[in-house]
């Protein structure tokens, strides 16, 4: 990787993206792309394109492109897709389950380890192949089994508590599903997942003509 400097979160936000659409060029046999032909597929500009994989490196040529499968691998590696992640659920209500019933995740090496809840109708349930088992188990099972990461899905009210457990317990990567803003070690890397904001975005955009328009008319 070029420098020391941090990587912009924006540019790392888009690797995602890349990676996904490189997926999708080897599924249909396209070895070669430019930066121009993945610009018109993604709707990003091709300067954008080449400017944020220039972060990690050179990987396409000037009338060549790039080697999609070279590429893709590359992302793969900096995206830490080659490697096996020790994950783990707590909160097994409606929606941890689903996240727990989602098939992508193994695909990709984030395959749930355990799941934990503190309800008594959920634990010892069986879902997808796990047994929930009670949160009073969860600091004894991360110290044991190493864990890597721990997707979040409880209430607010409970959501820091359960995280100062793992931080204890050296979890090392939090997937935040609560609307709490946790305060953790510096060591202990935060992904927020705030479905409402993502919603309520959405919103702003079906309405941001009417709303720029309104905005025009109140500064003149």
């Amino acid at each position: 990787m070029k420098g020391s400097k941090k990587i912009p979160t924006a540019v790392i936000k888009r690797l995602p993206r890349y990676y996904r659409y490189l997926g999708d060029l080897l599924d249909v046999g396209i070895l070669r792309i430019s930066s121009n032909d993945l610009s018109k597929r993604m709707g990003i500009t091709a300067s954008q394109i080449r400017q944020d994989l220039n972060h990690f490196g050179c990987f396409g040529q000037q009338g060549y492109g790039y080697n999609v499968e070279l590429l893709y691998n590359e992302l793969r590696h900096i995206l830490g897709l080659d490697r096996q992640y020790k994950f783990i659920l707590i909160g097994a209500g409606n929606f941890g389950q689903a996240l727990l019933n989602y098939p992508n995740f193994a695909k990709r090496g984030y395959e749930f380890t355990a799941a934990f809840d503190n309800n008594p109708k959920l634990i010892g349930q069986e879902i997808n192949g796990l047994t929930v088992q009670d949160v009073a188990k969860l600091k004894k099972h991360c110290e044991k089994n190493g864990v890597d990461i721990a997707a979040i899905a409880v209430p607010e009210a409970a959501a820091q508590g359960i995280c100062n457990i793992l931080a204890k317990a050296g979890v090392k990567g939090i997937w935040n599903f609560s609307n709490a803003e946790l305060k953790l070690p510096f060591d202990v890397t935060v992904e927020n997942v705030y479905l409402t904001d993502s919603l309520m975005t959405l919103s702003f955009k079906l309405n941001e003509d009417a709303i720029l328009e309104r905005a025009a008319i109140n500064y003149w």
